[in-house]
């Protein structure tokens, strides 16, 4: 199955209030797109892969899911490494399917997006173990891919910011599961972590398939504020090399946001969120070093601006895991996905 972007319609759901920064307004530029779900939005009159339009004018075909290895089991669900296919890459994955018989239309599904771990040392088995086991341990189907170059995924791992590479692999792993017997191709969710949330946005903006999502301490936020305000210190951060020069090369042919919004707008999931689709939950610790906290409250005011159901959790002095109140958020998480794919 591929996907193009249709007209859809949204979903009318109480708003939960937050607080935070304003939302972030954009300034017109050389071209204008119109859309008739929301305001018109500055855009480049040429559009680059990373842009949005161009992201939704592209298929998603995704492949058969393979089995490629047989883990140990969890406590109530069975664990594989499975690969598919993804413009023409090899991709692995991490998956869990529950025990016990079929549902009517198949188990829901999480596609399950990482954060930054150093490609070279990432491994599919490895890291976000217990979250994974708390969605699969609730009868989800949980695959967790590891994107292209990272692990033994074919392909040169790049910048989830400068290029689209990863969300199309995601892309095409939601049509993958669409696919795959057990699953229900009409229940898929996402969740995502810090690089993986932002992913997980993009995806939302591209592909009303994915009917709710789940963001942890995601690095959301227009290109100015990436530029500008984000500062991470410590943890696993990715070198200059990693990002390919993405930046360098659309600064030195866009010019900068400010010189240039519409063009930077125009690959910005955070000038589309009108058109998402699907219900939105986020989670931040207020000690999080790696991407601050006014990130993801943005994000909220943006979408409660917008009229899209959110829900904002912030936790007192968590850091970017949230390993402090690991349990309160990830029963919240489970709790959203179980309103939205099982009720």
């Amino acid at each position: 199955m591929s996907t193009r972007w249709g007209t859809v319609t949204a979903i009318a759901v109480v708003l939960v209030a937050c607080s935070g920064p304003p939302p972030a307004t954009s300034t017109p530029g050389a071209a204008v797109r119109s859309s008739p779900s929301h305001q018109p939005v500055a855009v480049q009159p040429t559009l680059v892969s990373l842009a949005i339009d161009a992201m939704r004018q592209r298929e998603y075909p995704g492949s058969d899911l393979a089995i490629e290895q047989t883990l140990t089991p969890g406590s109530n669900y069975r664990r594989y490494v499975a690969s598919y296919q993804s413009d023409g890459l090899k991709i692995f994955g991490l998956l869990t399917v529950p025990s016990g018989p079929r549902p009517a239309t198949g188990w829901p599904v999480i596609i399950f997006n990482h954060g930054y771990i150093p490609p070279t040392v990432y491994r599919t088995t490895e890291r976000y173990v217990a979250y994974v086991d708390a969605f699969a341990r609730n009868g989800y189907i949980v695959f967790k891919p590891d994107y292209r170059g990272f692990g033994s995924s074919q392909g040169k791992a790049v910048s989830a910011y400068y290029a689209p590479d990863d969300t199309v692999d995601v892309l095409n792993a939601v049509t993958t599961m669409q696919r795959y017997p057990q699953a229900d191709p009409n229940r898929i969710g996402m969740w995502g972590h810090s690089m993986g949330g932002n992913i997980t946005l993009r995806a939302l903006v591209i592909d009303p398939r994915i009917k709710a999502a789940v963001i942890w301490a995601g690095v959301n936020a227009t290109y100015k504020d990436l530029m500008e305000n984000w500062h991470p210190t410590g943890g696993e951060r990715p070198p200059p090399s990693f990002g390919g020069g993405g930046r360098q090369t659309f600064t030195a042919t866009f010019g900068t946001p400010e010189q240039n919004p519409g063009f930077w707008d125009s690959i910005s999931p955070m000038a589309y969120l009108a058109d998402i689709t699907a219900p939105i939950q986020l989670h931040h610790g207020t000690g999080d070093t790696e991407v601050p906290v006014q990130f993801s409250q943005t994000l909220a005011n943006d979408l409660n601006a917008a009229g899209k159901p959110v829900e904002l959790y912030t936790y007192a002095g968590a850091d970017h895991n949230i390993s402090q109140t690991f349990t309160l958020a990830m029963a919240r998480s489970v709790a959203y996905f179980d309103r939205y794919l099982k009720g």
